[in-house]
């Protein structure tokens, strides 16, 4: 028993290499957004190696597995596709154009709010925050460079309103599996979710209705080429419409190289230089998310991430103490995964046992595994969205991470209905000993 304890405590040491790597050294050099992200996975990535057991040859096929996982592998590609949709469009004057049309159109106190929820319901419809954040980064960094709002804030904006609709989509994967997981109906899901985030929604919106009131947008001397904007246009259309990101991507890709050649604005050699470019600018994401995958590996190999789900399920007390561990097993998981429906599906049994045991009702279960999921996945300066948005708008993911209204409030909200379960003594908790 202590050699299956002491093993997966080493085997969740990498990730506490990663921290003190990360936060020890920008704290030495007093910023947070010098320190690559990449090479502290990347120095945590060969500290876990040599720790992991077993061969050499077989430690580095298990990180070499993470670093090659079906979903590691579909974020490089959607990276991939990014990159050169938003340097083509870049290249042909879509940004710029887009940016003045909706400058000229929203009046500017409204125009960080109307930008949080745009976010929010276009994440809703297309049932995942990468897609979003695709779609709208690019033209919010463009907004906040012509209005001299910190890019990191505008991005934020849109990271925040993406989590909102990937939270309550009912085509969102993490939705669907966290129902399948509690075992109850998608509607009541969304009952107990809206109850928890509808507060945070409307306090953010609030907040940025008033933060509006300062936004000074500068007068266009030049008239916009409203035809220019239609790759944006297309992109917002076909994810509303609920197509898969990677086909939204690639049809936007050639409808800003056809519009291009159309105009004489972009050659074939001029659109294959901006996918080069756009692919290189996200090299270090792809770097990132394959040193990611491959660590996190090692620790779900290692038996790390069942050592913390058991500790964290052992000692229970009562409805409000199983609530409380169901939102940290998740959370933890997602921490250790990256991944938030990849942390429900690896943690949606045991919560399901434990909401069983105490009398948690299936909704609030899926609830709470779709809403801690959500805030963390939010949060780490590591996960697909903040990797993404900060690619798109050339910053640091961690310069985002203070901004993020939105997924702050939301965790509030959350730790609130715990605390406040209004229905906690309608149900008692069954003998654990029965």
């Amino acid at each position: 028993m202590k050699s299956s304890v002491s093993r997966g405590l080493l085997s969740v040491s990498p990730l506490v290499v990663f921290l003190l790597v990360y936060l020890v050294s920008s704290l030495v050099a007093g910023d947070f957004y010098k320190v690559p992200v990449s090479a502290a996975f990347l120095v945590a990535g060969a500290y876990g190696i040599a720790v992991a057991r077993g061969p050499l040859g077989e430690r580095l096929a298990a990180f070499s597995r993470g670093a090659g996982h079906p979903n590691v592998l579909l974020m490089i590609w959607i990276f991939l596709l990014a990159g050169a949709f938003a340097e083509t469009a870049r290249s042909i004057g879509a940004v710029d154009a887009t940016v003045s049309m909706m400058l000229a159109a929203v009046p500017a106190r409204w125009l960080l709010a109307g930008l949080f929820v745009t976010a929010c319901f276009i994440s809703m419809a297309m049932g995942t925050s990468v897609g979003t954040i695709v779609a709208l980064v690019p033209i919010a960094a463009g907004i906040a460079q012509q209005c001299g709002i910190s890019v990191p804030y505008m991005a934020a904006v849109i990271v925040g309103g993406s989590f909102f609709g990937d939270n309550l989509s009912f085509i969102s994967d993490t939705t669907i599996a966290s129902t399948r997981a509690a075992g109850c109906e998608m509607r009541d899901k969304f009952r107990a979710n809206l109850r928890i985030v509808l507060p945070a929604f409307l306090a953010v919106a609030v907040i940025y209705f008033i933060r509006g009131g300062q936004v000074v947008v500068a007068p266009e001397h030049s008239a916009t080429l409203w035809y220019l904007t239609l790759p944006y246009l297309l992109v917002i259309v076909l994810a509303l419409c609920g197509l898969n990101v990677t086909v939204v991507l690639s049809a936007g890709l050639g409808a800003a190289a056809v519009l291009g050649w159309a105009t004489g604005r972009l050659s074939w050699v001029g659109w294959l230089e901006a996918i080069g470019t756009g692919v290189a600018g996200m090299s270090d994401l792809i770097i990132v998310t394959l040193l990611a995958g491959g660590l996190l590996e090692l620790i779900r190999d290692g038996g790390g991430l069942d050592l913390i789900i058991g500790a964290l399920s052992r000692g229970i007390r009562g409805k409000r103490g199983a609530e409380a561990a169901i939102a940290g097993i998740v959370s933890l998981a997602n921490v250790c995964t990256a991944n938030n429906t990849v942390a429900i599906i690896t943690t949606g049994g045991i919560a399901h046992d434990i909401a069983e045991r105490f009398g948690v009702p299936p909704r609030k279960t899926a609830s709470l595994l779709d809403t801690f999921s959500c805030l963390v996945q939010g949060l780490l300066p590591y996960g697909a969205q903040l990797l993404m948005a900060s690619g798109l708008a050339a910053i640091s993911p961690a310069a985002i991470i203070p901004y993020l209204y939105y997924p702050f409030l939301m965790g509030l909200c959350a730790i609130l209905s715990i605390v406040f379960d209004r229905r906690r003594a309608s149900k008692p908790a069954p003998d654990q000993n029965a």
